[in-house]
């Protein structure tokens, strides 16, 4: 072997190690993956991913959200994929199952998403252009009294783009965030804003049953919602008020305003019991078929494009 073929084959393994590991004006060290994370992704990955970045410097986009917290919830949710927290009292929920989907789906492209987000203030996915408004961005590591959120500045800023950029018929009247308005309507998912938001970002084949205000005529809903479930994702719109009360059966009728990922439904006897995610974490309730009818007026079914 020539001493010209050793110096070019060291050369090109060089080049080779510093496009995989790659890196930043500010000292941050960042992997470089391909931009269709898509193909490639698989939790082990994203948890190279971000076991890789080091030195994260503060970002001039974002001058509330702290370098190292960030990093902390970012490998949160990639390590533990069922942590995604929508914070108490806000109207979020509907961007937390969408960020628990997103993960499940593409933990990869959701790691490098973000932290583009985080370095460059703005962020493609797919063919969505997220780039936050001035006030979004002030806003994003300063929201307090939340629970869990008040320490997830990754999780705050990402729920911020998401309610930003997506618009519903609920969000007329309040198109542009003050503060406090994570809260208020500006904040809202009506069913159709969140399947056109599961459909665009995460290209999912969706099958949605139900309404704002109308129950799904799907016939015997547990058997419907368990055949579902057996090829796909399903998400579930219910009245949030039974994820709350202590005595079910006082639940009366109202609207729907949480939405839940059910990941088993099972029934015995006269009951039925659903495991779902919700909250950051998994939750088992058990209820009877009337009750499960009364208080879910959507079922949306996702599965691979």
């Amino acid at each position: 072997m020539s001493k010209a073929y050793t110096f070019y084959k060291v050369i090109y393994i060089a080049i080779a190690l510093f496009l995989l590991l790659g890196g930043n004006a500010k000292g941050s060290f960042v992997p470089f993956l391909p931009n269709d994370s898509s193909e490639i992704s698989s939790i082990e990955k994203a948890i190279a991913f971000v076991d890789a970045i080091q030195d994260l410097a503060p970002s001039v986009y974002w001058p509330n959200v702290r370098p190292a917290l960030f990093l902390e919830n970012l490998k949160t949710n990639i390590y533990q994929p069922h942590s995604p927290y929508q914070g108490r009292g806000t109207n979020f929920c509907g961007y937390g199952a969408l960020t628990y989907l997103f993960i499940q789906k593409d933990p990869l492209g959701y790691a490098q998403l973000l932290l583009k987000l985080f370095q460059e203030g703005e962020a493609t996915y797919g063919s969505t252009l997220f780039k936050p408004s001035t006030p979004i961005k002030i806003a994003a590591g300063k929201l307090r009294f939340k629970g869990v959120l008040d320490i997830r500045p990754a999780e705050q800023m990402w729920y911020l783009c998401l309610a930003d950029h997506y618009k519903g018929y609920l969000n007329i009247l309040n198109r542009r965030y003050d503060p406090g308005d994570e809260d208020r309507m500006w904040a809202s998912v009506n069913y159709a804003k969140f399947n056109r938001m599961v459909k665009k970002l995460l290209k999912l084949k969706s099958k949605a049953k139900g309404a704002d205000l109308l129950h799904p005529l799907v016939g015997d809903l547990f058997l419907y919602i368990s055949e579902h479930l057996k090829t796909g994702s399903v998400v579930l719109y219910i009245n949030n008020r039974l994820v709350h009360k202590k005595n079910n059966a006082r639940v009366k009728p109202g609207f729907p305003t949480h939405y839940i990922v059910l990941k088993e439904i099972i029934k015995k006897g006269n009951k039925i019991t659903l495991v779902y995610w919700d909250y950051g974490g998994t939750t088992l309730i058990e209820l009877t078929p009337a009750l499960l009818k009364k208080i879910t007026f959507g079922i949306a079914h996702y599965t691979k494009n």
